[in-house]
């Protein structure tokens, strides 16, 4: 499908006076103390409260951190709670400022400033992006593939003037040329709202559409926008049109969803011209077509919906090609005439071998891609031998590579995208007559960099159950056996985490940390079974496999017990807590990013956001005791216990739809209850921002080198970071 069918702050430091924070060995925060630097860390009042389901009872004395007014958060006790965690966070980094700086200072060092991307040409233009020196955000161009000047058609910088938070969600220029669809979010909440631009005169049209979270998909003729309106419950569940020039309030919605855990997304087939409309949830899907020139004609269903049936289709030349699950876990690949689309005839049976997660369809051949034994692949094939693939030659073992952005229906040569652990971003062109790689761009380092100081290891650690975990590794050739070791993971989704390039993490290497990436259970990267061998009921392999690979690399040398750093975000973030419940002697220090923590609370509430589309991730526990009680068994913030915790730096966004605010808060308040060690816990809330932490290239790089800053004060090599 053409197009994308979902969009991808200042820190109070000031501690007020309110019953709901006791500060240790304090008696009372007056008004004069509320501007001074706090001397130990806030206590978060315990009020009683407590649910029961299945006959099991339990207390959760911080509920009141979850401001029941949410999405707005205008609760003073729980403001002033995370105003005083800001508060100790920077009292405590403070003496880390120089050290943060000279990360920062070195990790700004290796990008380059003004950079942009490589151009690609859609319809009768080019198009790519560009930083200017010192900006913070993109600015948009094009200019005619006949010749003639550059035309600046968005500028992000612009558009973010002012703003506390800024991101650029969907970007979509009508194929005829003539307008650009473009939506922003300015809180980090996940709200975007959609504008249209007039590219021939440069007016912004007064067509305004608030509360989007989807694509922006031109039809009839660039008419007309469809788009996917959020409710209140963050969750779309429809597909609207929009005529230029008419209030939003007239729009049309041609499809509904009614199921609550489904969400809905639309975009444009191989040659445009079908809209489809996909619904569906982690494992179920159910999608519909109509011609994009008539869009509220009658819709044709592929076929109903069969839980545990995924499926994508595309369009090319009146035939309908499907990837399915329905029966190869691994998925395979089948076509169908448009008049009976349900009747569906293998093309690529499924595989044991080889993992197929994607395709795309061009007008004298189609590509597939997947991986094999974990490592990426890219195949051409043509419609007359689509059994037969060519799989494109790329120059490493160990290496992460995938098609990029090939707009044209009509390609004769193929974008891609490549890096490893040691080789830059690349951006190759393959031409398909020739079978040749042209490489048009690599990632400069303006610092320098030096690829033959490092070494990439990809390396298997048996984990408790036998299974065997792959752990792909970077470190200096220079390093010291047995030296610190950073390990990083996801763990959730069918994710895979790629064994990819980072100039950041080079912050660490170079000062002779091992940098590993353990493919656990949970992502995908052996395979669909992969994936569902840590979810639901067999969840708790993830941890476990995360636990196992730091000891097993610990047995085999590469670090020592206390020498491993361990980060995660999100689901990753509720890693880091099902870790630190497990194995905290492990770990020297450990960053979770806006965890996912409060697991049984969030999955027991059906107001929130994401909960009933998660229930096929985690289980039910509304309607399954077995599911609540495996849920209670490893939930992080419910699983705290009165033991030693390693050091940690937690993360949070006041907006942030999907981990709220107030599980990482709760989390933290029943950690300083019950932990019996000295060890430094710190909290920080970004008060205006949302799930991605702070917005601009630099105040994320920046929240990066607090991060790394952290993580060394923690290993006693501050000192040295700083003197380097």
């Amino acid at each position: 499908m053409k197009s994308i069918l979902t969009a991808s702050a200042t820190i109070a430091a000031l501690i007020v006076a309110t019953p709901a924070i006791a500060n240790e060995d304090s008696t009372e925060v007056t008004s004069e103390a509320s501007t001074s630097t706090p001397t130990s860390p806030p206590r978060a009042e315990k009020r009683e409260h407590s649910y029961t389901y299945h006959g099991i009872t339990i207390s959760d004395p911080y509920d009141w951190l979850y401001d029941k007014s949410y999405p707005t958060v205008d609760d003073e006790d729980v403001l002033d709670y995370l105003k005083a965690e800001n508060a100790w966070f920077e009292a405590n980094m403070a003496s880390q400022k120089e050290l943060t700086e000279a990360l920062f200072t070195e990790m700004r060092a290796r990008i380059k400033e003004d950079d942009s991307t490589v151009p690609q040409r859609r319809g009768e233009y080019l198009y790519w992006s560009e930083f200017e020196e010192g900006a913070q955000y993109r600015k948009h161009y094009r200019k005619p593939v006949a010749g003639g000047d550059p035309q600046l058609i968005l500028d992000e910088t612009a558009l973010a003037e002012g703003l506390e938070y800024f991101r650029l969600g969907a970007l979509s220029v009508s194929k005829n040329g003539r307008y650009l669809a473009y939506s922003t979010d300015t809180n980090g909440s996940e709200r975007f709202t959609a504008r249209i631009k007039d590219l021939q005169t440069g007016e912004l049209l007064p067509d305004e559409i608030p509360e989007t979270l989807s694509g922006l998909t031109w039809l009839k003729g660039d008419t007309v926008l469809a788009y996917g309106k959020v409710d209140d419950n963050w969750r779309v569940n429809n597909v609207r049109l929009h005529t230029i020039g008419t209030p939003v309030e007239d729009d049309v919605e041609i499809f509904t969803e009614d199921d609550i855990s489904f969400r809905v997304g639309a975009g444009l087939s191989a040659q445009e011209d079908y809209l489809i409309i996909s619904t569906g949830d982690n494992e179920t899907s159910e999608i519909r077509f109509v011609p994009a020139d008539n869009p509220t004609a009658e819709q044709v269903l592929v076929k109903p919906r069969t839980k545990g049936v995924e499926y994508s289709v595309d369009i090319r030349e009146g035939e309908l090609w499907v990837w399915t699950n329905d029966e190869h876990i691994n998925f395979r690949l089948a076509r169908a005439s448009l008049d009976n689309p349900g009747a569906w005839e293998t093309v690529i049976a499924g595989s044991d071998e080889f993992y197929l997660t994607d395709f795309e369809l061009f007008k004298g051949f189609f590509v597939t891609e997947g991986r094999l034994n974990g490592l990426d692949q890219v195949q051409l094939r043509t419609y007359d031998a689509p059994t037969e693939a060519q799989p494109i030659a790329l120059p490493e073992a160990s290496y992460t590579a995938g098609l990029s952005n090939n707009p044209e229906y009509d390609q004769t040569k193929l974008r891609l995208a490549y890096e490893s652990m040691i080789t830059p971003d690349s951006v190759y062109d393959y031409d398909v007559a020739s079978a040749s790689l042209e490489l048009l761009k690599q990632q400069e380092i303006p610092s320098g960099y030096d690829a033959s100081l490092y070494v990439t290891e990809r390396t298997e650690i048996q984990a408790r159950d036998g299974t065997m975990v792959p752990v792909s590794i970077l470190m200096r050739k220079d390093r010291e056996p047995g030296g610190p070791l950073h390990l990083y993971a996801y763990g959730a989704y069918g994710y895979a985490v790629p064994p990819g390039f980072s100039t950041t993490r080079l912050s660490l290497v170079d000062r002779g940390f091992a940098y590993a990436i353990a493919h656990i259970r949970g992502g995908d990267d052996l395979g669909r079974r992969w994936y569902l061998q840590g979810k639901l009921y067999e969840r708790t392999n993830t941890f476990n496999d995360f636990v196992d690979v730091g000891r097993g690399l610990i047995e085999r040398g590469y670090t020592a017990e206390g020498k491993v750093t361990a980060s995660g975000g999100s689901a990753g973030g509720e890693l880091m807590g099902a870790i630190v419940n497990q194995d905290p002697a492990q770990y020297g220090a450990v960053v979770a990013h806006v965890p996912f923590v409060d697991v049984l609370n969030t999955m027991l509430n059906t107001e929130l956001p994401l909960t009933p589309g998660e229930w096929q991730e985690w289980g039910n526990p509304i309607e399954s005791k077995q599911a609540f009680a495996y849920i209670l068994s490893y939930s992080p913030y419910d699983q705290v216990s009165a033991q030693d915790y390693p050091p940690m730096l937690v993360t949070a966004g006041l907006n942030d739809p999907r981990v709220t605010y107030w599980e990482p808060a709760k989390w933290v308040a029943k950690l300083r209850e019950y932990k019996t060690d000295d060890n430094v816990l710190l909290m920080k809330t970004n008060m205006g921002a949302g799930h991605g932490g702070k917005s601009g290239r630099w105040n994320s790089l920046y929240e990066t080198a607090e991060e790394f800053a952290f993580i060394l004060w923690q290993m006693g090599m501050a000192e040295k970071a700083e003197g380097e």
